[in-house]
């Protein structure tokens, strides 16, 4: 049996459940473009997260450890009020809500008039369904799988000029079948890791500390992160550590981070290939690290 995601005489397979990784077994990858995407190292990360009654994200992003794990509940929360909006709706709509978003996905809308059009539309409409379908939309079609703000809060990513931008109808129902475990949160990191109790385990991939002093881009949201914010998050790891409630974070492997997250159980260095980048000769590898509190 199949089943009907997109414009008439679009045909989409029927999606069937796909476990998460486990050993040799296959990986589910996040339907977002995303600077920082865990999943090239989901292994990694997997690899150092201890079983738990609930895994909580205070930086989910584009929700690739979610996807690849498999504990019981999950508290998933970010910043981004436009990210934690998409996922709301897709659990809420489920497939008629992806159906609104391929709507999007034509020639037509594939133009630059076209595109600057609907990112007007997105940052003004007040409609959250219509917002987050056009974030999917965004996400496709803007300039490499960018999201950025300007100081007014306002998406301002500019046209990407792909060929035939990829409508994730496939990625977009295993989230949904995996969404009911979860509870998509806006909220900060401090106010997200409040809530971890004793069973939970936190995993955190906040943005990134800069790896020299021209790459300013620390923020997927209108709020900065800066060397203050990764001081206060080591500081809530180490709060959690003590309350037995262990906690992983990822960074950049610099002599800031294994400063920051000295403290941690462990810390794990290893390169990772970069996909996000202004200038496409420049995604060669970079050093990773994995600070382990428990």
């Amino acid at each position: 049996m199949r089943s009907h995601i997109g414009p008439p005489g679009v045909i989409a397979p029927q999606i069937t459940r796909v476990e998460p990784v486990c050993g040799t077994m296959s990986r589910m990858k996040p339907f977002l473009k995303w600077a920082g995407n865990k999943y090239q190292i989901i292994e990694r990360i997997v690899a150092v997260l201890p079983p738990g009654t609930r895994l909580i994200e205070p930086f989910v992003g584009s929700g690739a450890v979610f996807l690849n794990t498999d504990y019981p509940h999950y508290i998933l929360a970010d910043a981004n009020p436009d990210l934690i909006n998409l996922y709301q709706q897709l659990k809420r709509g489920g497939q008629a809500f992806i159906e609104q978003c391929c709507a999007y996905f034509t020639p037509e809308n594939n133009t630059t008039g076209a595109f600057y059009s609907l990112r007007m539309k997105f940052n003004l409409t007040t409609d959250r369904t219509e917002k987050a379908a056009l974030f999917v939309y965004l996400n496709k079609h803007c300039y490499n799988g960018l999201c950025r703000y300007n100081a007014g809060g306002a998406y301002n990513v500019p046209f990407g000029r792909y060929a035939k931008p990829y409508f994730p109808a496939r990625e977009m129902m295993a989230f949904l079948a995996r969404a009911g475990r979860a509870s998509f949160q806006h909220a900060t990191f401090v106010e997200t890791m409040q809530q971890a109790q004793v069973g939970d385990v936190v995993y955190c991939d906040p943005p990134y500390v800069p790896l020299s002093s021209t790459a300013k881009f620390t923020s997927y949201s209108a709020t900065a992160f800066g060397a203050a914010e990764q001081a206060q998050l080591a500081a809530q790891a180490e709060s959690l550590l003590a309350r037995g409630i262990p906690v992983v974070i990822s960074n950049h492997d610099t002599e800031v981070t294994r400063t920051v997250y000295q403290n941690a159980s462990q810390q794990h260095y290893f390169p990772v290939q970069r996909f996000i980048s202004c200038n496409g000769k420049n995604r060669n590898k970079v050093n990773e690290m994995l600070a382990v509190y428990r």
